[in-house]
């Protein structure tokens, strides 16, 4: 069946559960991550967690086809070291998981944007709107007082946001890479990288990793095989399934369950700025998907051959 047909569809029972399964896993990560972060630093952390999955997805890394591997490094770099490093380091200094769970989510008007002057993909004003709305809600979100305690956090969550935007319109250039061995290769070529930065700018990092209890270990093994591998895996069943535009509204439930995680175990409690940023920026980021979707069902349907 294709694409526009699928479209169609919508999700529905089984694939519902695995969405919903997805989000658990990913709204978790940020909560293990946080603990795990107490006990060994972001970057060395990283390095840990890639290079679990690198150990775990090796059988079925596949050889690259030739004339991909300068694109396959890029986007190694962009998603592996760059987003993860900073994404982690920003967590670590973040005073909550909601405000990193949601500035996060501006990769997406990010990824838009990038497409738009990259590959030249054209949007409609609505996404425009959207867009900027997004990026509003990240600067109304930014003077929530949990916030302004420690701007860094925000700003390397948004520099991190950036590289993970550009990794996806990497992404869609790349071809004869199935999902697996993009996150097998990701891993493989972020690890060595992550460690030479860990060493400059993490002194002593070696010793707090061993010195690191079931917690910090425990939320690295978490972050590569419930994220990564169940998380990413079961993301990429249902992208087989359906279109990207389809499954991306459902997955606005990661970040939501990183906020209710947060009040429950994390001792977080938002303020109206915070929120009223958030609702900016997952409800532009919810706009821009269904304007995808809605573009996608009005696409001519051709009977498949």
């Amino acid at each position: 069946m294709n694409t526009a047909a699928r479209a169609g569809g919508g999700l529905r029972g089984r694939d519902l559960v695995l969405v919903l399964i997805i989000c658990l896993a990913w709204s978790g990560n940020f909560l293990t991550s946080a603990y795990a972060l107490r006990e060994i630093p972001p970057l060395l952390f990283t390095a840990v967690r890639l290079s679990i999955l690198a150990i775990a997805l090796f059988a079925f890394v596949k050889r690259p086809p030739e004339g991909q591997w300068p694109r396959l490094v890029a986007v190694a770099l962009c998603n592996g070291v760059a987003h993860f490093g900073l994404s982690f380091w920003a967590l670590r200094l973040a005073g909550d998981l909601a405000s990193p769970a949601i500035v996060m989510q501006s990769y997406v008007p990010m990824a838009a944007l990038l497409a738009w002057w990259w590959l030249g993909e054209r949007f409609g004003w609505r996404t425009g709107v959207a867009i900027a709305i997004s990026f509003a809600g990240v600067l109304v979100l930014g003077f929530d007082p949990i916030v302004l305690d420690s701007p860094m956090s925000l700003v390397l969550m948004l520099i991190s946001a950036a590289f993970l935007a550009i990794g996806t319109v990497l992404m869609r250039r790349l071809s004869g890479v199935d999902m697996i061995s993009q996150q097998g290769w990701t891993a493989i070529l972020s690890i060595v990288p992550l460690l030479a930065l860990s060493a400059v700018f993490e002194p002593g990092g070696l010793q707090a990793l061993r010195d690191a209890t079931w917690i910090g270990w425990g939320g690295a093994v978490y972050s590569a095989v419930f994220a990564s591998m169940l998380g990413h895996g079961l993301y990429y069943v249902l992208v087989q399934r359906h279109p990207v535009a389809q499954v991306t509204p459902w997955l606005l439930l990661a970040p939501m369950g990183a906020v209710v995680l947060g009040m429950l175990y994390w001792g977080d409690h938002p303020g109206p700025r915070l929120w009223i940023g958030g609702a900016m920026v997952l409800g532009g980021v919810l706009i821009i998907a269904m304007r995808a979707l809605q573009k996608l069902r009005a696409l001519p349907v051709a009977e498949d051959i």
